[in-house]
């Protein structure tokens, strides 16, 4: 079991480092206010209500401050109050006095974040600066290595994420164990500013958002449409092969169709407003699942024709703040790689064998080997008989053991409706996305009334599977890339090959090998530009076509093409054959090229 993060000593190194700079930045702004700071995934940060805006030598200044007070050695110390003397003591920090009424009413921690249990309030100081604080932290300040603490940027946000409430300064950091790991962490920064798939997006000419579109809503250009068509093909193919159906099913459906699944109840502040259609309330989709039921309630169900297993690309629609949303990452449209399997409780552990090897095979296929998996326990409020829930947790658990996949178990966390298991892939960065989830269901069958005939006669409720494997295409194709960097696997790639032709007197040849590429099923370009070579090889590398074949005199003689790779790597002369040959492998193997 991996080490929890807010119980290691990175964490309370950050937790520490936190407070250290907001120490410095007080002193530097004695009438400053100040908000929450807590740690984060890759350093801390703190919000601050100050005097006016910060800028890079502000941030040079603090650090050198920090640098001062981390020399001191000042002991960090614990110390717990009641209400009446916290808000003695932060009797002129307004943000504080706020977090202190909700301490005390209970049911929110020091960062206003939603808790159970009635918090102790409790204060750490050091030196000159005192917060309210859980903790932990480290023993004192001079444990804090600032060469691998680094203030990254101030950014602007809103007290309590609420955009009715004052903006307030937010300053970033990092900080690691050592120079090393920072160093390192700032490595992975620079490389993921090159491959954000924002900015590759637009050089490789896949995808825009427009302003008189809309945000949030995705224009596919012919370039990332040729990638996704492909991607979709591969995953078409895969579910015929593996026995799904697909349906397809309307953007819209009437409100009573979201009542009986639950959604205007549950779901509602993610969704848009109704149309009205012949005096009736009409939804746009935010999921496809009640559409699948009602194509399963469309006829009497036997046990002889389960499991059934339904796929869809259905493109559906939730609401995003538009301060939320990021590029391909959360948009307000999106396509969803939906899956639903009805099967027999008999048949459950052999379907959750199946999904997840299925779901493992799709994402190796697309270079994610580094996969793990959070298996998702009963909540404290749940639907479904516990008999229910223990089977199909335990049918889980026995599944990821079965397949040999590294995971953990969040006890409690899955959803109201059923347990759940979600697969997390690390890109080439070693960044964490979590894309499938194998989604148990004893909510809906409930709901909608669902049922099949068993052996003996007797009407009884199906099992029901929610899959979502790539999640939101969308985001897939974000994720993917920026874990290639948008140099595409030959299979994958929008032009595998482009043809240069030296002269003119080449173009004709060259077209003959373009020709006789495509036959063969390879996606082909001709650039018979009147450019140096060089400035056409130049332009295919930016543009990260795995192949670049260059045809002269002497390859026109020989019948062949001089072979050069995106990363620079030059294979020589070789028979147009040959190649064909060649390229036919990487896609067949799916090589990263």
């Amino acid at each position: 079991m991996a080490e929890n993060y807010e119980e290691s000593k990175l964490y309370r190194l950050r937790h520490s480092a936190a407070h250290v700079m907001a120490q410095a930045v007080l002193e530097k702004f004695p009438e400053g206010k100040v908000a929450i700071g807590p740690p984060v995934e890759d350093g801390f940060y703190y919000d601050f209500d100050l005097p006016r805006p910060l800028t890079p030598e502000d941030l040079e200044e603090i650090e050198a401050r920090m640098r001062e007070i981390v020399k001191a050695n000042q002991p960090f110390i614990r110390e717990e109050v009641s209400a009446e003397k916290a808000r003695e003591i932060f009797d002129d920090q307004p943000y504080k006095l706020e977090l202190i009424d909700g301490l005390e009413a209970g049911g929110v921690d020091e960062h206003g974040n939603p808790v159970e249990e009635k918090p102790v309030i409790s204060i750490y100081k050091s030196d000159t600066f005192v917060d309210l604080c859980r903790g932990p932290h480290l023993e004192r300040t001079g444990e804090i290595n600032l060469k691998a603490v680094k203030l990254m940027n101030v950014a602007g946000a809103y007290w309590r994420g609420d955009e009715h409430n004052p903006m307030l300064q937010r300053i970033y950091g990092t900080a690691w164990l050592s120079p090393k790991d920072l160093k390192d962490y700032l490595w992975r920064l620079e490389e993921a500013k090159k491959r954000d798939h924002r900015r590759l997006g637009k050089e490789l000419d896949l995808f825009s958002v427009s302003d008189e579109v809309g945000a949030g809503l995705v224009l596919w250009h012919p370039m990332g449409s040729r990638v996704r068509h492909i991607a979709e093909r591969f995953w078409e193919d895969e579910h015929i092969t593996h026995g799904y159906e697909f349906v397809y099913t309307p953007h819209i459906g009437k409100a009573d169709l979201w009542k009986t699944s639950g959604h205007l109840d549950f779901y509602a502040e993610n969704m848009y407003a109704p149309i009205e259609i012949d005096n009736q309330q009409y939804y746009l989709k935010p999921m496809n699942c009640p559409f699948h039921i009602e194509i399963y309630k469309s006829d009497i169900r036997s046990y002889r024709d389960l499991p059934m297993r339904y796929a869809e690309k259905g493109t559906v629609y939730r609401y995003e703040r538009s301060g939320v949303m990021h590029g391909l990452m959360r948009v307000r449209g999106f396509t969803q790689d939906d899956a639903h399997h009805f099967c027999t409780p008999k048949q459950m552990p052999e379907e959750i064998d199946f999904v997840l090897d299925f779901s493992l095979h799709i994402l190796r296929s697309f270079g994610f080997d580094d996969i793990k998996a959070y298996l998702s326990t009963r909540p404290e409020k749940a639907v479904g008989e516990p008999e229910r829930w223990q089977d199909a947790e335990a049918a889980l658990q026995a599944s990821l053991k079965r397949a040999e996949l590294p995971y953990e178990v969040d006890e409690g966390g899955g959803a109201f409706y059923g347990p759940k298991i979600d697969l997390k892939i690390k890109d080439a960065l070693g960044r964490e996305w979590q894309l499938s989830t194998i989604q148990f269901d004893f909510n809906n069958p409930e709901r909608f009334d669902m049922t099949y005939i068993e052996e003996d006669g007797h009407a009884y409720r199906p099992y029901m599977i929610h899959r979502a494997l790539m999640g939101s295409i969308e985001r897939f194709f974000g994720i993917l890339i920026e874990h290639y960097g948008g140099a595409f696997p030959v299979w994958l790639s929008p032009v595998q090959v482009v043809i240069i032709p030296i002269a003119d007197r080449h173009v004709d040849f060259a077209r003959g090998v373009k020709e006789s590429l495509k036959q063969a099923g390879l996606r082909v370009e001709l650039d018979d530009r009147s450019d140096r070579m060089n400035a056409k090889i130049r332009d295919a590398e930016k543009l990260k076509v795995p192949y670049m074949l260059v045809v002269g005199d002497r390859e026109m003689e020989n019948n062949q093409v001089d072979i050069r790779r995106r990363s620079g790597e030059r294979l020589g002369a070789m028979l147009v054959d040959d190649f064909k040959v060649l390229v036919l492998k990487d896609v067949a193997e799916k090589v990263e090229g």
